[in-house]
């Protein structure tokens, strides 16, 4: 069967590379993806699917492929929103659309899974279940993401989803590498803003006023050591403040500040606990300086977390796909926020990491995600597609009653 896959994955490569450089050129920002999903329906229109639902979650789509046999359900997925950056690769497919660029390679995730489509619809009257394709929109959008509004839409249901898979493109793992692990593979991700008040004076008579910089400044500091004192040592996560916003006058002590900030971690434990920390240090520490504070605390996309049993499995196909060596099963977990963990809350989940730094290319010189000169390795594409029609058809072959989320 892999290497079926494998011919068929060749047979539309060039089609799949063609929706690539289509979809790189004309990018759509969270809740603006019409035409993106009006391009991904028309060609799923084409193809021997049993059902395709657009509108889903918004702008999402999802398609149905039954097998000739009954078997589980599993769905792979996708999302396919851009983000707000002006493109500097130089590519020729560059971004048409001015301020709006795909920077974190949902261009390449909608057209591998599309790829992945194609090659399961040739392979249709084998399959013991149903294959489920969900093309997400707003997986940007934080702390709400596209994914609960697909949840609710029903994207899991009719028929209910035994497992789900996903990829995501990862710039310092090279081409014919895949890295998966079980427990959590990306952080939960939460929005911090909070309001100091004060009382506003002249800055050569502070003691008239009540500073609500100094008292922010402090609050800034008071956030640091809940990391270190309040989780324990062997967890991590990260408090930033990433804006500052107060005074309008040089000589004017101000009354207000607003910060705001990301709040990130791994366990959910701690997940729960970080709002009464961060509300109780920034209450307490404007008090101490004569301010008042007012916490709104946002809770995000919580951890993506993989499952044990759906990673052994994966990393199987990953050998049987990409050799021993394509295999990377410890890596860092990186503190990114990823929505597709809110269907892991749901049913048994794997999200792999795919990479695609080009050969002769050092990680530390590979552009980021969400940076102007972003651009995957299109060499890791077939690698993409072939892992995920082969991780459905081993999940579909394998006995999942029982499986646990």
């Amino acid at each position: 069967m892999n290497q079926l896959v494998r011919e068929l994955e060749e047979k539309y490569r060039e089609r799949y590379m063609t929706f690539y450089r289509h979809l790189h050129a004309y990018p759509e920002l969270s809740y603006h993806e019409e035409k993106t999903a009006a391009f991904v329906y028309d060609i799923l229109k084409g193809l021997p699917l049993d059902e395709i639902r657009p509108n889903v979650g918004g702008h999402g789509v999802v398609a149905l492929l039954k097998g000739a046999r009954p078997g589980p359900c599993i769905a792979l997925r996708a999302d396919m929103d851009a983000l707000s950056i002006q493109e500097n690769t130089g590519c020729p497919f560059s971004s048409q659309v001015p301020g709006v660029m795909h920077a974190c390679g949902h261009d390449a995730h909608t057209a591998i899974l599309l790829g992945a489509v194609h090659v399961l619809c040739e392979i249709k009257e084998q399959l013991a279940g149903s294959l489920k394709f969900i093309f997400q929109p707003s997986e940007e959008m934080t702390p709400t993401g596209g994914a609960p509004g697909m949840i609710r839409d029903g994207a899991l249901e009719n028929p209910h989803v035994d497992a789900i898979i996903g990829l995501h493109v990862w710039p310092t793992l090279a081409t014919g590498t895949i890295g998966l692990q079980a427990g959590a593979v990306s952080a939960s991700s939460d929005h911090l803003r909070a309001t100091i008040r004060g009382v506003a004076s002249h800055g050569s008579m502070p003691d008239r006023g009540v500073d609500a910089i100094v008292a922010a400044s402090a609050v800034v500091m008071a956030l640091q050591p809940i990391i270190s004192r309040n989780l324990c040592p062997r967890n991590t996560a990260v408090i930033t403040i990433g804006t500052i916003k107060g005074g309008d006058r040089y000589n004017i002590v101000p009354d207000r500040v607003d910060l705001d900030g990301t709040v990130r971690s791994f366990d959910e434990a701690d997940h729960k606990k970080l709002p009464q920390w961060i509300e109780r240090a920034v209450a307490n520490t404007a008090a101490a300086y004569g301010c008042t504070a007012e916490i709104d605390y946002q809770r995000g996309f919580p951890a993506t977390m993989n499952h044990e049993r759906l990673v052994s499995i994966g990393r199987e196909v990953i050998r049987d796909v990409l050799g021993e060596k394509g295999v990377l099963p410890d890596l860092p977990v990186p503190p990114t926020g990823e929505d597709f963990s809110f269907y892991t809350l749901k049913v048994p989940a794997a999200f792999a990491w795919l990479g695609c730094r080009p050969d002769g290319v050092k990680p530390e010189d590979m552009p980021a995600l969400h940076n102007d000169r972003f651009l995957p390795d299109p060499a890791c594409f077939p690698w993409g597609i072939q892992y995920l029609a082969s991780m459905a058809l081993k999940l579909l072959e394998s006995d999942l009653k029982g499986l646990k989320k």
